[in-house]
Parts: structure tokens; C-alpha cells; sequence
């Protein structure tokens, strides 16, 4: 669903490559943790020490990689298709290997690993459908896709888009799109997945003390997370 419809801050706005490669440099100083971390810290569907091979598609500069080896994984491998960050991903030191390529084509052998992540991500997706496919092609038989995303409500209602500050006071927003919680169901269930967990999180104390001005938003669903298990008989 086309986002502008409810577009609330008209900023101007750029692809999604040329987005993050302008951000990259100042990502990590913008996004918080509780978009996404905390998210995951909430998730019991994943046994994360026991997915010894992954896959963090469309893995930025790394922040979730970091995670992820904190958390026990013991092989990762990441996937985005903007240079800039695939740079700050590699200064980390936590992917086994590094892959700039689209993450719903990464060229990956299929079938060899235990767990695939996709972090804020899915909003800057025309269609679902072909990243979910990949990242089931991807997944050995009982292994784990998360995916976290920016949460519909959010978009829908408060029409702020995914942006950046090119400069002070020069905000610029990345493509984006709407997509409801019925389109990754849809999607998941189309690439042979089982939906097994979804946690949302809200706007709370938390948030207000890091953005005062969202105390308007307070108790809004801002993000969630999602886990799926790719079936045996699953292509």
C-alpha cells in the first residue's frame, strides 16, 4: 500500500539505496534500541544458542549482528545491497561473510541455515512475497525466520515515514510502504512458513524519555516482530 496517503510530514523523500547510503554514517546515532532490541529480547519462539548457521538480511551496519552473536549465534552471514552499509557492518567483526546483494535474491545456497532475520526492513518493500520466499529457500527444515518491522499502526496513523536529517534541520525520508499485518500473513503462509510468535511494542515511558515530543503517541503499537518456522515438506 502506497504510504503517501498517509503522509503526515511531506518531507522530500529518496530510493531506499540512496537513503541508507547517505544514513549510514549516522544510523546507529538515530535508531534505537527499543525499535528492535527489545523486540527480540522478548522473543521465546527462538532458541538463538541453538541456531549455529544464520542469515541477517538487509543487515545494515551491523547492529543486529552484533546482537546476534551476544545472543549465541555462532556462524553469521549479512546480506544488504547498499555498499555504505556493508562497510559498517564489516568494522564490527561479527559476520563470517558479508554479501551486497538484494536480500529476496541473495544468490545464498538454499536450505543451510538455522535462522534468518530481516530488522526494519519490510516497510521499504513494494511486495512481501519474494523476501519471504527467499528467506524460506534459505531456511533449513524447522529453522526460524524473524523478521521486526516498523509497525503499520504507526505508519498509518502518525504518517511518519522512515527519515533521516540529511543535515540539521534537513529531514528526508525513505521510500516506504504500508504493509498490514495481513499481508505478512499472507506472504509467510505463501512461502511454505508457520507463524509461531508476534510481540508488538508500544510507545512507553521508555520512548517519551528518549523522544519527549512522542508523548502524544504514548501506548501506540510503534514496531513488532514476528517468528516463523519453515515446515519439513516446506520448498
Amino acid at each position: 500500500m502506497d504510504f503517501s496517503k498517509f503522509d503526515q510530514r511531506r518531507y522530500p523523500t529518496v530510493s531506499v539505496r540512496e537513503g541508507y547510503g547517505e544514513w549510514a554514517r549516522t544510523y546507529e546515532d538515530t535508531v534505537l534500541d527499543l525499535m528492535d532490541l527489545r523486540l527480540l529480547e522478548r522473543l521465546h519462539a527462538v532458541d538463538w544458542r541453538r541456531m549455529a548457521r544464520a542469515v541477517d538480511l538487509a543487515c545494515g551496519t551491523g547492529r543486529i549482528g552484533v546482537w546476534l552473536e551476544k545472543a549465541g549465534i555462532l556462524s553469521l552471514h549479512g546480506v544488504d545491497f547498499t555498499e555504505a552499509m556493508i562497510e559498517g557492518a564489516r568494522r564490527k567483526g561479527v559476520y563470517d561473510r558479508l554479501t551486497l546483494a538484494d536480500i529476496a535474491v541473495t544468490g545464498l545456497d538454499g536450505g543451510t541455515f538455522d535462522l534468518a532475520t530481516m530488522v526494519l526492513a519490510d516497510e521499504h518493500l513494494a511486495d512481501l512475497r519474494p523476501v519471504y520466499r527467499e528467506a524460506a529457500r534459505l531456511l533449513a527444515p524447522d529453522g526460524r525466520f524473524v523478521l521486526v518491522g516498523y509497525h503499520p499502526f504507526f505508519l498509518m496513523m502518525v504518517g511518519m515515514p522512515t527519515h533521516f536529517d540529511r543535515a540539521p534541520g534537513e529531514p528526508v525520508a525513505i521510500e516506504s510502504h504500508v504493509h498490514l499485518t495481513s499481508d505478512h500473513v499472507a506472504a509467510g503462509l505463501g512461502a511454505g512458513l508457520r507463524l509461531v510468535e508476534m510481540v508488538e511494542g508500544l510507545v512507553d515511558d521508555d520512548w517519551i524519555a528518549a523522544k519527549p515530543k512522542w508523548a502524544a503517541q504514548r501506548d501506540r503499537p510503534v514496531s513488532f516482530a514476528m517468528v516463523w518456522v519453515k515446515e519439513h515438506s516446506a520448498r
